[in-house]
């Protein structure tokens, strides 16, 4: 009777093996997935980044050249000024709020 109990117990240990074999099995696969997932969104995100610096870099060389054309159009000194303390004073200056203040 004992050894009976016993190849049960072995049995219902060796299904719970198998059982926690798959799930590891399982848990490899989606950890792979994610992995993979995680590269791709990594990889995205820079190229996010490296579009927005572009993108940054292309804005203040725009509000420069806003800026040079300001300086040396022939425009009342009152209205440059103006306009010059808008775009500096604002936190967010666009040449279109530049070019509105200029006409």
């Amino acid at each position: 009777e004992r050894n009976l109990k016993l190849e049960e117990k072995i049995t219902m240990l060796q299904q719970q093996n198998e059982e926690l074999r798959a799930r590891i099995e399982q848990n490899t696969v989606i950890t792979r997935q994610l992995s993979e997932e995680n590269a791709n969104l990594q990889e995205y995100v820079e190229k996010e980044m490296e579009e927005k610096k572009k993108l940054s870099k292309t804005n203040e060389e725009l509000l420069w050249k806003l800026q040079e054309e300001d300086a040396t159009s022939p425009v009342k000194l009152q209205s440059t000024s103006s306009a010059s303390f808008y775009r500096c004073s604002s936190g967010n200056s666009s040449p279109a709020k530049a070019r509105t203040l200029r006409q």
